[in-house]
């Protein structure tokens, strides 16, 4: 299992990229203001439409089911009642997707449904992020103004091509806001530029460590340990290229995040590599899905909220054993974490033993991450079973086991 090609991630990646130049013509016309408000979003709708048909094929209808769902409750139901209807019909139709596409025969040469469940979870992101809105007053729906007139920006929000596959999570106001206005084209284009480069730079790197691993052979016992990590290294590679590709797909068309709004900014990716603390890896890994989840269940569960996020991210991603066992192992890890590090800290005295203390709970937040994204990305139980019954247990044991013996120390979040 050491030397494995890590699995193929997010396989829409050409379809990002032949999106591209519909972007810059969306964003062309708009600032030359060749396009009128009912126009622009009947673009960026039926861009969404023929991406989902092209990337998904029948498999597009899926999709379109529970936009279609999302916006029709909204448009009917009070906005005291619209998370809850909305919440559920989206998770529901997730889950039935999940489990409907799973029980059937892969074809390792088909990523459509694949790609299909990606855009799903994200029209999940997008569906409760506007219902919280409107529930919380943040977003009123002109209802006054017409069905269509009202629905047809819902619709857009929802399928809207820029972040269709992927993407950082837009809030419905700020789509409004930047679909009705005109940016400078100039600004957009080279932000996107710098982040292609820096899209084309982590896949220069991510294929020079494939191929100084390539000549690798099998590992035994804790030998081990570098082989998982250099592993779970490509695969974090690969995430960090895919969020820096999407990110730049909506700078092209006008809807970039806010600046540190994104899912991977450099400065994010030097605290992904360096922290010493998995409380703060777990809240700057895919930044705007964590403010999601914070926002969804962290801020709204009255009793173990951490759990109850991590437990919600296993049901979100479709829980498979990996998700299942992978998320609550890293729910356990984060407990450990916050008890863990004021204890350790009080102990280390000296600028010597600041800089151990600093180095060792490194290296273990290196390869415990490494231990839960190589759980997340198993298959079946005989993989989860092999990385388990592994000299890789060792150290989520070893923090499971803090975590019993500092149960009573106080947290610092």
């Amino acid at each position: 299992m050491c030397w494995a090609d890590p699995l193929l991630l997010l396989p829409a990646a050409p379809y990002r990229l032949a999106a591209f130049p519909f972007a810059a013509l969306f964003h062309h016309l708009c600032a030359s203001g060749h396009l009128s408000l009912t126009a622009r979003y009947v673009f960026l709708l039926t861009g969404g439409c023929l991406l989902a048909a092209t990337a998904m094929g029948s498999y597009a209808v899926l999709l379109f089911i529970p936009a279609a769902g999302s916006v029709l409750i909204l448009l009917s139901v009070s906005p005291a009642h619209a998370h809850t209807w909305v919440f559920t019909f989206q998770m529901s139709w997730q889950t039935l997707c999940h489990l409907g596409l799973s029980s059937q025969e892969p074809d390792p040469r088909d990523a459509r449904p694949a790609i299909a469940l990606s855009a799903i979870m994200l029209l999940t992101q997008k569906a409760t992020s506007l219902s919280l809105d409107i529930h919380e007053g943040v977003v009123s729906l002109q209802l006054g103004q017409g069905l269509l007139q009202c629905a047809l920006p819902l619709c857009s929000y929802l399928l809207f091509f820029p972040a269709l596959l992927g993407g950082p999570l837009c809030s419905f106001s700020r789509f409004r806001a930047r679909a009705e206005s005109s940016g400078a084209l100039p600004h957009q284009l080279r932000a996107a530029g710098q982040r292609c480069l820096s899209a084309l730079a982590l896949q220069g790197l991510r294929a020079g460590l494939a191929a100084g691993l390539a000549g690798r052979q099998g590992c035994a016992g804790l030998g081990c340990l570098p082989c998982l990590w250099a592993q779970a290294l490509l695969l974090r590679l690969a995430y960090y290229m895919h969020w820096v590709l999407d990110e730049a797909l909506l700078e092209v068309a006008g809807f970039g995040p806010e600046k540190g709004q994104g899912d991977l900014s450099l400065h994010d990716l030097q605290t992904l590599e360096t922290t010493h603390r998995l409380a703060v890896f777990a809240r700057t890994w895919n930044k705007s899905t964590s403010r999601w989840l914070r926002r969804l269940i962290f801020q709204r569960c009255p009793t173990q909220p951490l759990l109850a996020t991590f437990a919600f991210s296993a049901w979100w991603h479709g829980l498979r054993p990996g998700h299942i066992f992978g998320f609550l192992c890293w729910a356990v890890m984060v407990e450990a974490d916050y008890r863990i590090h004021p204890f350790l800290s009080a102990q280390a005295t000296s600028q010597g033993m600041k800089l151990f203390y600093r180095g060792t709970t490194w290296v273990f937040t290196q390869f415990i991450i490494a231990y839960i994204l190589m759980a997340v990305e198993s298959e079946s139980f005989s993989m989860l079973y092999l990385l388990w019954t592994s000299c890789n247990s060792i150290l989520p044991l070893s923090y499971g086991l803090a975590l019993l013996l500092l149960v009573k120390m106080p947290k610092q979040n």
